[in-house]
């Protein structure tokens, strides 16, 4: 997963406090060839208000986008991203981003609340997670265990990873996949 936006790239700004995780889904198609064609800055805010009816049709939008709803919504706007699966950030799942070979959305907050979704766009040449941080717009780099060494938390002012939205394994493709992540399961 080392193609995408490189870091320090300005990828779009959530539209309030509540749209990070429409802005993460919108980049997330516009990253996979789904869609969302026309530059992003006359469009982005329309595309996240867009993104998140869509993806909440049942949850309060005051409330943020859940995990279930992310994964729908990629699920139907976002074919090229293909399937993913809804997983505890272990460290199983935190290590099996890098090889995902897509962008990965994943939800951080407090020890005690998620609040805040990014999506990792790949790796640097050294290993770094690069994140795309929608509150900045911008795409930051990551050691490969951000949790581990507090960068993630000094970043992204979130100490705690709570949940991944992981590519499922597509049939015949061998190595590192969600088949691999021995994590209990969350969806329904």
């Amino acid at each position: 997963m080392r193609d995408g936006p490189g870091v320090g790239a300005v990828l779009g700004r959530q539209a309030d406090g509540v749209s990070c995780g429409p802005s993460v889904l919108v980049v997330a198609a516009a990253l996979t060839g789904s869609g969302w064609p026309g530059p992003a800055a006359d469009r982005f805010a329309s595309a996240q208000r867009t993104a998140h009816r869509q993806a909440n049709r049942f949850w309060p939008r005051a409330l943020g986008t859940t995990p279930w709803g992310m994964r729908a919504w990629l699920h139907r706007h976002a074919p090229a991203a293909g399937r993913f699966r809804i997983r505890p950030a272990t460290a199983a799942a935190r290590a099996a981003v890098a090889a995902a070979g897509h962008p990965v959305p994943l939800l951080v907050g407090s020890r005690w609340l998620p609040r805040h979704w990014v999506l990792v766009t790949g790796t640097t040449g050294d290993g770094r997670w690069r994140v795309y941080e929608p509150g900045s717009g911008r795409v930051h780099a990551f050691r490969a265990r951000p949790w581990d060494d507090g960068s993630a938390a000094r970043a992204l002012g979130r100490p705690r990873p709570w949940c991944v939205l992981l590519p499922a394994r597509r049939s015949g493709r061998r190595g590192p996949g969600i088949a691999s992540v021995p994590t209990r399961r969350l969806d329904m």
